[in-house]
């Protein structure tokens, strides 16, 4: 049963029994037109470079397509269960799988990166970082060759291990086993950030990351000296210099309910998802800077509904 305004007839969508160009923003995880219109000229001009060969054109709205993919990362469902006002669910996989492998994500965040850090009134290009690792249980649908335990946490999962500008945004991405320590996870984490950046000069980091060999890794393998950042108590909270943005990235990723637990099989398909939970992340706040918005109300208050000042009016 078709939930779109327009008859079957009129879809404008040349996929039969699709009708994505004709649907409206309805979900939470929808992009807003202000958030759209910050996204939009920036994703079709990256495409059009990563384009590899000139052939059809995608038939499918790409703003359906976006919020596809964002209904996915938001609300933690399977590629299956994608409702039905959005494309096909083979249609909304596809256009995720190929325009990850073309880096389109990446790309989108790098650009991304440097509107914001002009924003907050810094330069486009970084010239510290902060690093620290997160680990996730893994489902049942992750194999034992990409999955580890840790000993510590007592976990059976991936670890993720981010690179974060001074203001939390994210440079460099690696997941692996749990079973792989943050040193390890680091070595790899250096090598992006030296084919990324080569502004870098400084990394913070904890206790986990300590260590002479690591340190002169760091210097030799991308000219960066790694500062260790300690807790002056042990077992007390504490808001730790530069390594509490981090912490903040980690719980802004940790909102979205795909990245809770790890379902991917491959380790660069749970990448793609951080990928594109952060794309969602830092096209809220450039739409709120660039339009002057202050930020949404989280808790209490009234809440605008999808449709409300329609039924208002035509009451």
């Amino acid at each position: 049963m078709p939930v779109y305004l327009p008859a079957a007839g009129n879809a404008s969508c040349a996929s039969p029994g699709c009708w994505c160009r004709d649907r409206r923003p309805c979900y939470p995880s929808d992009l807003t037109d202000e958030q759209w219109t910050v996204l939009e000229p920036r994703a079709r001009q990256v495409m059009a470079d990563l384009t590899i060969a000139v052939g059809r054109p995608m038939v499918h709205d790409l703003r359906a397509m976006c919020d596809a993919v964002n209904y996915v990362v938001k609300n933690g469902i399977e590629w299956r269960a994608l409702p039905v006002d959005f494309p096909p669910w083979e249609a909304a996989y596809a256009f995720w799988e190929r325009w990850n492998n073309r880096g389109l994500p990446q790309e989108l965040i790098r650009r991304l990166r440097e509107l914001l850090r002009q924003h907050q009134g810094r330069a486009a290009q970084p010239s510290a970082c902060i690093v620290d690792s997160q680990i996730v249980k893994a489902h049942d649908t992750v194999s034992r060759k990409t999955s580890g335990y840790h000993g510590g946490k007592k976990i059976t999962g991936r670890g993720r291990h981010l690179a974060v500008d001074a203001e939390g945004w994210l440079l460099a991405l690696v997941v692996t086993a749990a079973s792989v320590s943050d040193k390890a996870g680091a070595k790899v984490l250096l090598i992006k950030l030296f084919n990324l950046f080569s502004t870098l000069q400084v990394m913070w980091a904890d206790s986990g990351y300590d260590g002479a060999p690591l340190a002169r890794y760091a210097k030799a393998a991308a000219a960066i000296t790694v500062e260790v950042v300690r807790r002056t108590a042990p077992h007390s909270f504490q808001v730790l210099r530069r390594r509490w943005v981090i912490e903040r990235t980690f719980g802004w990723l940790m909102r979205y309910r795909r990245l809770v637990r790890d379902y991917e099989r491959r380790t660069d398909h749970a990448e793609a998802m951080i990928y594109w939970a952060t794309i969602i992340i830092m096209t809220r706040r450039l739409a709120r800077y660039e339009t002057g918005q202050p930020p949404g109300q989280r808790w209490g208050g009234e809440r605008k509904r999808p449709g409300q000042p329609e039924l208002e009016q035509a009451a």
